[in-house]
């Protein structure tokens, strides 16, 4: 059984009085999910998720580490992946997508977000992080 890890954030940022999160839509299977890659080396989770955003959208973002929460799943036969999400506030807001992955980029108001949102796991995990931002404010 291959193992793989993968770390990334649901970022967020407060417009007009609302909040609304960072959604992408990934070239090759056409999903709608969170900016997330593989850790590399000796990088930290929170190194990896920053360095994946920064990657994918061109975004600088600061990670709350004390919200962490884990996906796993096969996404092939003998392997398995997990991937650990934080939650972050965007310290930029215009986006540059990565070409080769990123077919498309949006801010999204929460509220609305599992309706763009492809999996049930990243919905949940979005009903969480609401929770989270409204009680840090």
């Amino acid at each position: 059984m291959l193992h793989e890890k993968s770390c990334g954030a649901i970022v967020y940022r407060k417009s007009h009085g609302n909040i609304e999160i960072l959604l992408i839509k990934h070239v090759n299977s056409g999903h709608w999910s969170f900016p997330k890659g593989h850790v590399e080396g000796n990088e930290t989770e929170v190194e990896t998720a920053e360095r994946e955003i920064r990657e994918e959208t061109g975004i600088e973002v600061n990670i709350d580490p004390t919200f962490r929460e884990t996906v796993s799943y096969s996404p092939k036969r003998d392997t398995q992946k997990v991937v650990v999400y934080f939650l972050a506030k965007a310290k930029t807001f215009n986006f540059v997508p990565q070409e080769e992955e990123i077919a498309e980029i949006r801010w999204v108001d929460i509220v609305h977000a599992g309706h763009v949102l492809t999996y049930e796991n990243d919905k949940t995990i979005v009903t969480k992080a609401r929770a989270c931002i409204k009680e840090t404010g």
